[in-house]
């Protein structure tokens, strides 16, 4: 999953190698006119002791929408306090901020990227799939108890 971001965006590898650690999730969603969701699994790496911790998601959409995609994302942890959160915590969200092209105090680019909240940054890659939507999401991050 790294690999194919580095070929999209190149910025990606100095951006993630820089953090204090990244996750990457691989996910699949529905929408079905007015209700959707999706799920998924990944991993958390903490850069400093190179630890993983395997997590899933859940997915809840409402509005007006069709379709059916398959898609990665990958979040990047600028400080250990958002990656740690994320880990031990779970986090969840709704809607996206706006693109940056550069951190200013980092000076880390992140070229691509999207800020979902202070401190963390997000690619996503489509995999496949067609959708056409008008959606308010709110999504779910966890431990895999399963796993760790």
């Amino acid at each position: 999953m790294l690999a194919d971001l580095y070929r999209v965006s190149p910025n990606a590898k100095k951006a993630i190698s820089s953090a204090a650690g990244y996750a990457v999730f691989s996910n699949f969603g529905m929408k079905i006119l007015f209700a959707g969701g999706g799920s998924g699994t990944g991993l958390a790496v903490n850069n400093s002791d190179r630890k993983e911790t395997f997590m899933k998601m859940l997915e809840v959409q409402a509005g007006l929408g069709f379709g059916v995609k398959s898609f990665r994302v990958i979040f990047v942890f600028e400080n250990s306090k958002v990656l740690n959160e994320f880990i031990n915590s779970g986090w969840s969200f709704s809607g996206q901020g706006t693109a940056a092209a550069k951190n200013g105090t980092t000076g880390v680019s992140y070229q691509g990227a999207v800020s979902v909240s202070p401190g963390v940054w997000m690619y996503q890659l489509t995999d496949k799939g067609l959708a056409l939507e008008l959606t308010g999401k709110g999504t779910k991050y966890y431990k895999n108890d399963e796993l760790n």
